[in-house]
């Protein structure tokens, strides 16, 4: 397993946002390999199944599209996307052995009850996934704004260190505002993978 190297000014890693409609049956992802020091030095396209199970593998097969071994963690904007489809940030982990962080920026009382009503007939594996993720923690960037983070691979402190770092102003951390903003411009072009 490969630690988190803060102290390399060419630290890359693979930031993964996602676009879609309300009536789409995909999400479009977008993953852009960022530098440190904000230099975009790679992209890669996924999709997944809106209200599906394949995030988690849409981004394994991302990472590997890119055949990158000098990527040193993945940042991912949410891990409950296209409609509770529900990533596993372990499996992820254990298989690319490089650590993992969802960042996501709201306060949750959690989403059990909206699992239950959006599969009022097969809810019981979307909230035994989802309880899987734990619980997030809250850290306070160096912007004054409050972001959570699950992660795996990485200490909290860690974390924190890195994305005080990639984030400019906001809440957004930089890499995963450019692949948000990728992501909503295909979504708008209609274009899908």
């Amino acid at each position: 397993m490969r630690p988190l190297h803060l102290e390399k000014k060419g630290l890359r890693g693979l930031a993964i946002a996602e676009s879609f409609r309300q009536n789409s049956k995909k999400s479009i992802l977008s993953g852009i390999v960022m530098r440190r020091d904000f230099l975009i030095d790679g992209f890669v396209f996924g999709t997944t199944t809106i209200n599906g199970n394949d995030a988690t593998d849409a981004i394994l097969k991302m990472y590997d599209d890119l055949d990158r071994p000098d990527i040193s963690y993945v940042l991912i904007s949410g891990l409950i996307i296209s409609m509770y489809n529900v990533i596993d940030i372990k499996k992820i982990h254990e298989s690319l052995q490089l650590p993992i962080i969802g960042v996501t920026y709201n306060e949750s009382q959690g989403l059990e009850d909206a699992i239950k009503h959006h599969f009022p007939d097969d809810y019981v594996s979307k909230i035994k996934e989802y309880q899987k993720l734990g619980n997030r923690e809250k850290i306070s960037l160096h912007t004054s704004s409050e972001i959570f983070v699950r992660r795996e691979g990485c200490t909290l402190h860690d974390v924190k260190y890195l994305l005080d770092e990639l984030t400019l102003q906001g809440s957004i951390p930089e890499p995963l505002r450019v692949a948000q903003l990728l992501s909503k411009s295909l979504l708008q072009k209609g274009l899908s993978f």
